[in-house]
């Protein structure tokens, strides 16, 4: 029993490490080819910088500990990308486009999923200091590449847009709690919940929620959003940047305006890739202009992060029948 590892935390042995460690190099190669800049934040550090403007979901996350130097709370991350934003706003400090890189462990408090483990190897980019879809366009090649060059099969991309659901709640003026309500029935595709919560708001602002849940699959998605959701300004960049998007892709996407993951984090574009071999998502990334913002310096931001694990799962060669 002594030599047993807790819950979801294992050992990778030769094969898997080899696998690993062979697409990190080639990803970390391709990041620094197309000039991204390869950074190394600490394991741990101060838990009042390691969850700046990260939201609730990434505290439940966080292992925490007491400093045994300070006597302040500490947190082993949950992920690299808060992190990295924190070097970019108060390490570089730089003026105009910064591309960064990174690849390391992290350690989740709670599994993110069934038989996912709890020490998850994270490698991803990240654009910092340009507003423009030109960076969304990057990152998503990018990650499309990455996935090129790892030698998965099946690679598809599921695209939302925050800015969606947003932009309809602040026009309709519905305030903070039922904004958390209506983003709750939404995230469980619970339309019993969203017709009642939805009830006293303006027909077309109430018509427009209750389709977001209707708005997913191919291009078309798009196409119907354009006709029936109101004709807000932000809304309909949000929809124009989708298009272009979808566009630019060379993989088959799909879209779901009422995914709001991240919805307290992203600003933006939210994607997650998939491939064969792997359940859930093997990548995920968007635009988080807020983070910098929530560092004490405004800066658009956008980016994504692999699963290296999971990845390395995907390609692993099948055994040979006897």
């Amino acid at each position: 029993m002594r030599w047993l590892l807790p819950e979801h935390i294992e050992d990778i042995l030769p094969d898997e490490a080899l696998r690993i460690e062979t697409l990190r190099r080639r990803i970390l190669d391709l990041f620094m080819e197309k000039k991204f800049e390869l950074v190394m934040p600490p394991l741990v550090e101060f838990t009042d910088s390691l969850l700046t403007g990260t939201g609730h979901d990434l505290d439940l996350r966080t292992f925490k500990l007491v400093d045994q130097l300070s006597g302040r709370m500490m947190g082993v991350r949950a992920d690299i990308t808060p992190q990295v934003a924190r070097i970019d706003a108060h390490l570089l400090n730089r003026k105009g486009v910064t591309r960064l890189c990174y690849c390391g462990s992290v350690l989740h408090a709670r599994p993110a999923g069934p038989g996912a483990t709890r020490e998850p190897i994270q490698i991803g980019a990240e654009i910092y200091g340009h507003a423009g879809i030109a960076s969304d366009l990057e990152i998503q090649g990018l990650l499309c590449r990455a996935l090129a060059a790892a030698g998965v099969k099946g690679a598809r991309m599921d695209v939302g847009h925050v800015a969606v659901f947003r932009s309809l709640v602040q026009a309709a003026g519905t305030g903070a709690g039922l904004e958390g309500d209506l983003f709750e029935a939404l995230q469980k595709k619970d339309l019993p919940s969203l017709k009642g919560l939805t009830r006293k708001l303006d027909a077309k602002t109430r018509a427009a929620l209750l389709l977001l849940p209707e708005l997913y699959g191919d291009c078309s998605v798009l196409e119907v959003a354009g006709k029936k959701l109101p004709r807000l300004p932000e809304l309909q960049k949000a929809l124009s940047t989708l298009r272009a998007l979808s566009d630019a892709c060379p993989i088959p996407v799909s879209f779901d305006l009422a995914e709001l993951r991240g919805y307290h984090y992203h600003s933006g574009v939210v994607f997650d890739a998939y491939c064969d071999g792997v359940s859930g998502a093997v990548a995920r990334g968007g635009r988080y202009d807020e983070v910098g913002k929530a560092f004490g310096r405004p800066r658009p931001a956008t980016g994504f992060s692999i699963e290296l694990r999971s990845l390395a799962a995907a390609v692993k060669p099948k055994k040979k029948k006897k």
